[in-house]
């Protein structure tokens, strides 16, 4: 094991007095300047929760905008995709969906009208309810006539100028030039000639139609939908898994046969699968039915797509939109709520998930955990998260299309507190643990959350200040702990969780301080110092 802090370092000595060394192992975890190696760094979970997205049908009349809002808080999802739209009453019930329940709008663009497109995007922006702009949705099955010309089966030039104009003309535009412009969907796979709409920007030497940097979008978009492109009769295992895979050339159509080597006849070369893998990509629409050809159950519905929403952050995908929100006699059974928008267990199982891991800021830095897996099996992903207040969130999820999966999650410290939750039975804990260091699981198909509790979850107050005033780390095989201050301190306290003072310090000159903790109690602590000016630095402890 190896500490570091600040370029110092802590190696193990596995001579002379090993006994005492084990006994007394000291980690520490500071908020910023002590990092432990071999640790899982965490995402926030407020932006994990910010890429959850589903489509509806506000634009077409389908549906009824005060049960959309209704439904998207249960759920808990932030974002909607909709058709595009000249009529400013239907894009005001886009807003009026937005001051209800927060959600943005990833809004497509009207059909060659870039001075349509451009009014219904300042409209929603200048109420705070647009997500993105995105381009013409699947030019392939809804042709595009821009300038005078339509897109065919012999030519995807119209959408390949209207959608650098689109991007062109959004950039430009004041109110717009910080909002993402989204990929035309499935344009890149399914061009008959090389327009160079499997990239993102045109790189120089591609001998595409369009010019060397011609610029498209800032991300790409597909319709990798984990059913299939055909549909499939049952659940495979690594469903959600493989389907979002930015390199796989299977029977989804995802970001490869897209961005990577398109699909239409001989097909024309874009990204490397390497590129591929941290391409800025959006998935804007994906599902699978419930009633119909190649239907899944309602459970099993719930639980894929809480596969598929950590599935595809894992894997880098910034925004994903399942297809859709409401269940329709026309369109399909797709949704999260039936016809009459009562709930289906997936919207159940998804509003448990997003209550779990609740947050609503990114303004924090995030720590990570020193966790592994014991017979860890290729059906079995996982995903830390962190929330504001110092709570980490392990979501670990199985695959596997029928049995269990048993392994055990071991932490690298004993933590005072640890949660398991199961999304699909409800919001409190299925277990709760003391003083644990690892959990085993038994895992089917779906995920469960393993919430560790903040080392230091008593004590009030508790500020996360930069770490500039000392650098604190230990010894090989001693009970000390060093503290080398560049300035004057007023105080260094060492507290419990319970706010108790267990040793402190007064007026410390600069330079190294130790602190003998052998008679110190194991446990975990907070080590608090504080300058001539009242700053505060605080530091997580825990002494084994």
């Amino acid at each position: 094991m190896s500490i570091t802090t600040n370029n110092r370092s802590l190696r193990t000595n596995l001579s002379g007095n090993m006994k005492n060394y084990l006994l007394s192992v000291i980690l520490i975890l500071s908020l910023q300047t002590v990092s432990v190696s071999a640790k899982v760094n965490a995402i926030k979970a407020n932006e994990f929760l910010n890429s959850i997205g589903v489509s509806t049908h506000i634009t077409q009349g389908v549906d009824n905008p005060t049960n959309v809002a209704t439904a998207l808080t249960y759920c808990g999802f932030r974002n909607i995709r909709d058709d595009g739209s000249k009529n400013v009453a239907t894009l005001q019930k886009f807003v009026s969906v937005h001051n209800k329940c927060g959600a943005k709008v990833s809004m497509l663009s009207v059909n060659g009208d870039i001075t349509a497109s451009l009014a219904e995007y300042r409209i929603l922006a200048k109420a705070g309810a647009l997500l993105a702009a995105e381009g013409p949705n699947e030019p392939n099955n809804w042709p595009v006539t821009y300038n005078g010309k339509t897109s065919s089966g012999t030519t995807s030039m119209p959408v390949a100028e209207f959608q650098r104009d689109l991007y062109a003309a959004v950039k430009a535009d004041p109110l717009l030039a910080n909002i993402p412009v989204f990929h035309s969907s499935e344009s890149g796979g399914s061009q008959p000639d090389n327009c160079g709409l499997q990239f993102l920007t045109i790189p120089s030497g591609t001998n595409c139609k369009m010019p060397d940097g011609t610029v498209y979008a800032d991300y790409a978009n597909t319709h990798n939908y984990v059913c299939g492109t055909q549909g499939t009769k049952v659940i495979e295992d690594n469903q959600a898994w493989n389907a979002e895979n930015p390199t796989l050339n299977s029977h989804w159509d995802g970001l490869y046969v897209e961005y990577g080597h398109t699909w239409w006849g001989a097909g024309f070369n874009g990204y490397t699968t390497t590129q591929l893998r941290t391409l800025p990509k959006v998935t804007t629409e994906t599902g699978w039915v419930t009633r119909g050809k190649d239907s899944i159950t309602e459970d099993q519905q719930g639980k894929l797509f809480l596969n598929l929403f950590l599935a595809a952050y894992k894997q880098g995908w910034s925004y994903t939109f399942i297809y859709m929100l409401h269940d329709d006699t026309n369109q399909g059974y797709w949704g999260f709520v039936h016809t009459d928008y009562s709930n289906k267990l997936s919207a159940t199982y998804l509003h448990n998930m997003t209550t779990i891991l609740a947050d609503t800021t990114s303004s924090f830095t995030t720590d990570s955990l020193d966790y592994s897996f014991s017979k860890k099996p290729i059906t079995v992903h996982d995903m830390l998260m962190q929330k504001s207040d110092g709570t980490f969130e392990l979501a670990v999820w199985s695959e596997k299309a029928s049995g269990t999966n048993s392994l055990t999650v071991n932490l690298g410290a004993v933590y005072p507190s640890v949660n398991v939750y199961d999304p699909t039975v409800g919001t409190t804990p299925v277990q709760t643990l003391s003083n644990v260091s690892a959990i085993p699981l038994i895992l089917s198909d779906h995920p469960v959350i393993i919430e560790v509790s903040p080392v230091i979850s008593s004590v009030q107050d508790v500020k996360r200040e930069d770490a500039t005033l000392a650098s604190v780390y230990t010894s090989p095989a001693e009970d000390i702990l060093h503290v080398e201050n560049m300035q004057v301190l007023k105080k260094i306290e060492l507290l419990d969780l319970t706010g108790k003072t267990v040793m402190q310090l007064s007026d410390i000159s600069a330079g190294s301080t130790r602190l003998d903790l052998a008679h110190v109690q194991k446990g975990s602590y907070l080590l608090r110092l504080t300058d001539t000016f009242s700053k505060v630095e605080n530091h997580k402890i825990i002494i084994n």
